[in-house]
Order: C-alpha cells, then sequence, then structure tokens
C-alpha cells in the first residue's frame, strides 16, 4: 500500500466542510459525519475495551468488528458504496446465539457495571444504539445500505449479550434493576 497519508492537516475543512470518499464534500455537522463520527467512536470504545482481559472468543470477534466498523465507516463516507451484507448481520447472529446458550436466562433488567470490562463493553453497546439511530437519521434523507442499519441493531445486541458473558468469565455477577418500587421509596 502507497503512502495515502502523506501530509495531515490539509486546511481544507477549516470552513467546517469535509470530503467525502467520493469527492464531494459536506457540513462537518451533516447527519452523514455525525454517523461516520459515531461509528468511529464506537470503534475507539472497542478499541479500549480490547485493553482489557476478555474471553478470546469475544476479543477475537471484537477485532473483527473493529475491521467491519471501519468498513461501514467507509460505506458511509463513499454515497452508494455498500461494505456490508447480509452475511455481516448473520456472523453477529451466530456469534450472539454461541454466547447466549451459557448464560443464564435474564429475568430482571441489568444496570451497566459488575466488572470493568462489562462496564466497558455497556458504554460500546450504547454508543452502538446512537450510532443505529445516526444511520436511521441518514437514512431518512439520503439512501444508507439496509445492512448498515441491521448491522447496528445486531452489534448492539451482541454487546449486551458479551457484557453478560464478560462478567461470567470473572465470575461477577449482573447488576440487577432495583426499581423505586423495590428500593423501598
Amino acid at each position: 500500500m502507497g503512502n495515502r497519508l502523506t501530509k495531515i492537516y490539509t486546511k481544507t475543512g477549516d470552513t467546517g466542510s469535509t470530503g467525502l470518499g467520493d469527492g464531494t464534500r459536506t457540513l462537518k455537522c451533516s447527519d452523514r459525519i455525525e454517523a461516520i463520527g459515531t461509528v468511529d467512536e464506537l470503534n475507539c470504545i472497542i478499541g479500549v475495551l480490547l485493553c482489557e482481559a476478555l474471553p478470546d472468543e469475544i476479543s477475537e470477534f471484537f477485532t473483527k468488528v473493529q475491521h467491519q466498523l471501519f468498513d461501514l465507516g467507509s460505506e458511509l463516507s463513499v454515497p452508494g458504496y455498500i461494505a456490508l451484507s447480509d452475511e455481516s448481520v448473520s456472523t453477529i447472529e451466530k456469534k450472539l446465539d454461541a454466547i447466549n446458550q451459557h448464560l443464564s436466562p435474564l429475568k430482571e433488567f441489568i444496570l451497566p457495571g459488575g466488572s470493568r470490562p462489562a462496564a466497558l463493553c455497556h458504554q460500546a453497546r450504547a454508543v452502538c444504539r446512537r450510532a443505529e439511530r445516526c444511520v436511521i437519521r441518514l437514512e431518512q434523507k439520503d439512501h444508507v445500505s439496509e445492512f448498515s442499519r441491521k448491522y447496528l441493531n445486531r452489534l448492539s445486541d451482541y454487546l449486551f449479550v458479551a457484557c453478560r458473558s464478560i462478567n461470567q468469565s470473572l465470575n461477577v455477577k449482573d447488576v440487577y434493576w432495583a426499581s423505586h418500587r423495590t428500593q423501598g421509596k
């Protein structure tokens, strides 16, 4: 691969616009850039999460997810380009089913936490849901692949189950929500 970034600053964004992968320019506050930025933020949080001790199966999958999120960012930065597929979505479903089968059925809502890695995973889940909302907002104005939306929706489900699996692997109990009704208030 050649040098793609020979100069880091170009000054072309100083006016509040940025270039897309197809050469067009858009405002840095546009729905498209918001979606790209939120997907990037999600990828960063997963990178932080990968610095924690995680079960191998989850760690390996998160590494794959980081690459797919980069693909999703490229898809969002080139209107009309499709990088993800139905296979991307079904892979998440298979991975989700595989880790979920080892967990006890959930009877209560849980709070983010239990262990540090699970709390970081919950943070990733929340940012993933925001990325999904950003993509849906963009989709109202411009074409976005349905696989992008489905991928983020399924990934947030996987992240939720991964939180529980991480706590289980560390022998840490999930933190159950105690509503004001059960707290004696």
